[in-house]
């Protein structure tokens, strides 16, 4: 019973993280119809800076905010001067992006190396605490669920109880109706990629604590995150809960129950989901 509950929250734990990633990748599809597969690269570059900062000041803090906008300015480049240029071809948007991935990973392998990092952690986030029934788990586990938990709800506050999230939430249904009326859909793309950049660079520093930051990185990351979009639904918020929490939940189980056949177990039930349910749990035909 033990091992069970120590997997659900390893699980839980491995959601927050992806979720993350995800909920700006999820978005931004919705609304922009652009699919920009450098997201896992701006989680490894997020983390690597986060990790430069952490090293130069001690502030975990201050290295989450650091590898956030740091992703941020990269992200409003790639998508003002790269992405807009060719249009809404995906497939040019799927190779160009690809393209930035790869330039990005190799800048990072040239600059940090390929060896294996780690973000020190913070005083409080180290060591484990007890929990109910003699279980003992670690404490950047448990704040890394209560951090994703909060990123989770402060989304879900903007997205259904603001203006901004108003629109965002109209842009992605329809998102020609939207530009009728007179908003100016352009300064909000600039917004909700602004936003789901910074969460990617967040995620790189997270997860720099929480995994390793190493070459290749990017890719792991990108296909588990890619992987919660498509159960979630493009363009649903909660789609991004649920999918990270199922694949979270997942992959924790089917490591410790058949690690031989770990992917099976994840992709899997995914492509029996997508044969009743081709827009995911949440998404909607556009």
């Amino acid at each position: 019973m033990t091992g069970v509950i120590v997997q659900a929250i390893n699980g839980l734990s491995l959601a927050a993280l992806l979720f993350l990633l995800a909920s700006g990748f999820t978005v931004t599809f919705g609304l922009m119809r652009v699919v920009n597969m450098a997201y896992g690269a701006y989680y490894l570059l997020g983390g690597y800076v986060g990790l430069s900062v952490m090293r130069a000041t001690g502030s975990f803090e201050l290295a989450m905010l650091a590898g956030g906008l740091a992703i941020v300015v990269l992200g409003f480049f790639v998508d003002r001067f790269l992405i807009r240029p060719i249009g809404s071809n995906h497939l040019a948007q799927v190779l160009l992006t690809v393209g930035v991935a790869f330039f990005i990973g190799e800048v990072c392998l040239a600059i940090w190396g390929g060896d294996s990092l780690k973000i020190q952690l913070p005083s409080y986030l180290r060591g484990s605490v007890e929990l109910p029934g003699g279980i003992y788990y670690p404490k950047l586990r448990l704040g890394l669920i209560g951090f994703g938990a909060f990123v989770a709800f402060s989304l879900w506050l903007l997205y259904h109880k603001t203006q901004i999230g108003a629109v965002v939430r109209a842009g992605v249904d329809d998102r020609e109706m939207v530009n009728a009326i007179g908003i100016n859909v352009d300064r909000l793309f600039v917004l909700v990629s602004a936003l789901a950049s910074f969460l990617a660079g967040v995620a790189g520093v997270v997860g720099g604590a929480f995994l390793t930051l190493n070459p290749g990185a990017e890719w792991d990351i990108l296909v588990l995150a890619l992987v919660v979009v498509i159960v979630g639904g493009l363009g649903s918020l909660e789609g991004a809960v649920l999918g990270g929490i199922v694949v979270g939940l997942l992959d924790a189980y089917g490591r410790w129950l058949a690690p031989d056949f770990s992917y099976f177990v994840l992709f899997g039930p995914m492509a029996i989901l997508l044969l009743f349910r081709p827009t995911g749990l949440f998404g909607k035909e556009h």
